[in-house]
């Protein structure tokens, strides 16, 4: 019979299961080594995937301090099946360029555990493989090469340990395969003169200085480096940034995806009382666990466990560093959030992808723009939530690229409720910004634009030349006269900046439902005091979206707040001059049909 590695690792656990022996266990794979000398069919397939050798193969002394088999557990499966190795597939058939990965993860979940087993799988199974792990502090790296690497080196049948030429501390270098992995603390000038095609950074949210590292170690890394950087969240830092910058493959792994984070209760009693807990207790915990169990479905047994943590803590926030239940949780603020946190996390768990994504086009002969059409494009900048409903007030407000800022913005608001509908981000130069903007509050019904004025007035001047006739218009003093005259434009200084903050701040303390956009929460939880109590965004972080939300909420009583009847003058009635005729569906939700 010609065995396959799926067919002896479940044979392996079904004998595991049986026995709970490791000397019946150390037997069976004495005879797996067997057949991977004899078969080489066999051994190809695991060469192929070193996953198969860790589950075939390996022990670990799991949390009980009992040496057992390495049985990959369903996070660790979902990242090398899902994650890992789909990406390699891609990487190899032209479709992705780089192949680096950031693992944002909760306690305890065994990714240390496993990419190390995968790195020494590899070395034993491949020629010129060079393995590098950087450890957070010295004395992690001395447990990560005891217990995660040469331990389970050395329980290897004979036949599976290749000549070794170092055995160490930090390396293990087999000779005639000129395969080596090694492990080291993360400090600036590590590894430069290493050659490195498997990479993995342990905790690096807890390192002095990620950029600097790894700016040390891009020399060192081969062109088709497989780069994992994987920690549990420490705050806003170069983990955060790099996370937050997307040119990774980023990869969030909630408490929850790990089984065994589940607990019985006590008795019936206990249980009971639980129950009625989450229905009728307003602490934060309990309106988590709602959310918990009604959104993500999760089991009470679970939530029961996460409640037993979260009440083992002193300082409960902890709970939401070190079992995240989004990324953004993950990311805690250091500093002091102006904004309520725990109610962003939360709408943010609640959100719905926006209805489509896109921008306009238009003609534009230098004095005026027509023929406006809208394209659907999932990389979008401009988000819909809900398309403009006949008759109905909106007002879209702007803030331009400027002091500590390449984007330029617009938030679109639902007067009559003030419900976020739509928004605008992307980096600009002004005049495609100034037309976006036009054809954006000729789509919400001739809505009422607002731009912040401090750092360009041209958006606001164009936008009058092309003969927009609602902008908010704001007093000033005359600095030749000083008497009081009316300008377009919202100008944010000493006295308005608080003001539009506060208001915004109440808005998120008691009517967060009214925000539907993921990008702009997120900025929120950044906006922090800083150490002279001012308002604003965490160093190299946005507060663009922020702002011109603030600047949007305060700018609606200029408009109307209720539905126009049939019987006046329709603003919607703009929308057919502009070439937009009705709604259908697309790939993208629905879009505007022109004919």
């Amino acid at each position: 019979m010609k065995y396959t590695a799926e067919y002896l690792i479940q044979k392996r656990k079904e004998k595991w299961n049986k026995t709970q022996s490791i000397e019946e266990d150390k037997n069976f794979r004495e005879a797996v080594a067997n057949e991977l000398y004899k078969n080489k069919e066999f051994l190809e397939e695991v060469k192929n995937n070193p996953e198969y050798l860790i589950e075939l193969e390996f022990v670990i002394v799991n949390k009980q301090q009992k040496t057992v088999p390495f049985f990959i557990n369903d996070v660790q499966k979902d990242f090398i099946n899902n994650k890992l190795n789909r990406a390699i597939e891609d990487y190899n058939n032209g479709r992705i360029t780089d192949l680096t990965f950031l693992v944002l993860k909760g306690r305890q979940q065994g990714f240390t555990s496993v990419i190390t087993a995968y790195q020494l799988a590899c070395s034993l199974l491949k020629k010129n493989f060079q393995g590098f792990t950087l450890s957070d502090k010295a004395d992690n790296t001395e447990t990560i090469f005891q217990n995660k690497a040469k331990f389970p080196y050395d329980q290897l049948p004979e036949m599976l340990q290749p000549t070794e030429k170092f055995n160490n501390r930090k390396q293990l270098l087999f000779e005639k395969l000129n395969s080596n992995w090694e492990v080291d603390t993360a400090t600036e000038n590590v590894g430069r003169s290493k050659t490195i095609n498997f990479f993995h950074g342990s905790e690096c949210g807890f390192w002095k200085s990620m950029s600097k590292i790894q700016a040390g170690l891009g020399e060192a890394f081969t062109k088709d480096c497989i780069k994992i950087y994987e920690s549990t969240a420490n705050g806003y830092n170069d983990f955060q940034k790099l996370w937050s910058s997307k040119s990774c493959i980023n990869c969030f792994y909630e408490w929850w995806k790990t089984r065994e984070y589940r607990v019985n209760f006590e008795n019936e009693e206990v249980k009971n009382k639980f129950i009625e807990d989450i229905k009728n207790k307003k602490e934060w915990i309990f309106e988590r666990i709602k959310i918990l169990t009604d959104e993500k479905k999760l089991e009470l047994e679970q939530v029961y466990w996460y409640y037993k943590k979260y009440i083992s803590y002193i300082d409960k926030e902890l709970i939401k560093q070190e079992y995240p239940c989004s990324a953004e949780e993950a990311f805690l603020a250091s500093g002091n959030c102006y904004f309520d946190k725990e109610k962003i996390v939360n709408r943010i768990a609640q959100l719905k992808e926006p209805i489509k994504a896109g921008s306009f086009i238009y003609d534009y002969d230098g004095l005026k723009i027509t023929n406006i059409r809208w394209q659907n494009d999932i990389n979008g900048f401009i988000k819909i939530y809900e398309t403009p409903k006949k008759n109905y007030p909106y007002v879209l407000s702007g803030d331009t690229a400027g002091e500590g800022s390449d984007y330029f913005i617009g938030q679109v608001l639902d007067n009559t409720t003030g419900k976020q509908v739509a928004t605008l981000r992307k980096e600009f130069d002004a005049d495609e910004y100034t037309r976006q903007m036009y054809c954006l509050g000729k789509y919400y019904n001739n809505a009422l634009i607002g731009i912040e004025s401090n750092f360009d007035t041209y958006p606001i001047k164009e936008i009058e030349r092309l003969g927009y006739k609602k902008q908010y218009i704001r007093e000033k003093a005359d600095t030749f006269t000083g008497k009081i005259a009316k300008a377009y434009g919202f100008e944010t200084n000493k006295k308005t900046r608080p003001l539009i903050l506060s208001e915004l701040q109440a808005i998120i303390n008691d009517y967060i439902d009214l925000i539907n956009d993921k990008e702009t929460l997120e900025e929120m939880l950044v906006f922090v005091r800083n150490e002279k109590g001012r308002p604003e965004a965490q160093e190299g972080c946005h507060d663009d979206l922020v702002m011109a939300l603030a600047i949007a909420f305060h700018i609606r009583e200029q408009q109307e707040m209720t539905v126009k009847q049939d019987n006046h003058e329709l603003d919607y009635n703009i929308m057919k001059d502009f070439g937009f005729e009705r709604e259908v569906e697309g790939d993208f939700g629905s879009r505007i049909e022109v004919f």
